[in-house]
């Protein structure tokens, strides 16, 4: 350890800190088809895991996609409200909880949208974020937007010394304005923040912006490919503060 001097640790928060596909299953089986299934899902009001799993997809493959073409430059800036909303109306529909005849649900919509605020902490979350601020300032930066981060913080627990959304650079991760914000507020060299995340693609982002990087192994994150070289891999929080010596 005696080569990694840092004085910030920077977490992302979706799939490092909270269950994100917990979240959105939870919401997706609440969802009670009212119309026939364009995935070929029972028409009950409890999906089966497989239909579940089919539509987590297409929520996940939606905001990837989306993310990425706002940060490509090929659709302006949305907020993740809103990308949230676009990809509840997809979902509600394709599990059959619009009814294409008479148009949107916007209560199934607006419920299934509020459920990507609604998402488990990990089990080692909560206790490792209140031991690693025994020794460092904490900072979580999120492409969520500030409205749901903040609903996100207060339903899972999480505490921080600064919350930081990626809606105040109008952009998302990994564009490299989103890290820069975590350290302008900082204050410190990149050198000095450890970045934390269960994705790679995260990591490669803050890494390529100077931030220290600390991979956390999560049952839903995007793993490190050989290629990669982080400064920190960790089993979860309680083994990432151990390597950072935190008693």
């Amino acid at each position: 350890m005696a080569e990694l001097t840092i004085d910030a640790v920077v977490f992302d928060v979706l799939g490092t800190l909270v269950d994100e596909p917990a979240g959105l299953r939870a919401g997706i089986r609440a969802l009670t088809p009212s119309a026939s299934p364009s995935l070929s899902l029972p028409a009950s009001p409890s999906l089966d895991d497989s239909g579940t799993e089919r539509l987590l997809l297409l929520w996940q493959r939606h905001i990837e996609r989306e993310q990425g073409r706002i940060v490509g430059g090929y659709r302006p800036y949305l907020p993740s409200d809103a990308l949230d909303r676009e990809a509840a109306e997809i979902v509600a529909r394709a599990a059959g909880a619009v009814d294409p005849a008479a148009g949107a649900a916007p209560d199934a919509v607006a419920s299934l949208a509020r459920a990507a605020r609604r998402l488990p902490p990990w089990p080692d979350t909560v206790a490792g974020l209140a031991r690693l601020a025994e020794r460092f300032p904490l900072i979580g930066l999120s492409n969520a937007s500030r409205t749901a981060l903040l609903e996100l913080n207060a339903h899972a627990g999480l505490r921080w010394h600064q919350a930081l959304s990626a809606e105040d650079a109008r952009t998302y991760k990994p564009d490299p304005e989103v890290y820069r914000l975590a350290v302008t507020v900082a204050g410190l060299p990149p050198e000095r923040l450890l970045m934390v995340a269960a994705h790679a693609w995260d990591l490669r982002g803050a890494q390529a912006l100077g931030l220290r990087t600390a991979y956390v192994a999560r049952p839903v994150g995007d793993p490190p490919t050989s290629s990669d070289r982080f400064d920190l891999y960790a089993e979860d929080l309680a083994d990432l503060a151990d390597q950072l010596g935190v008693s």
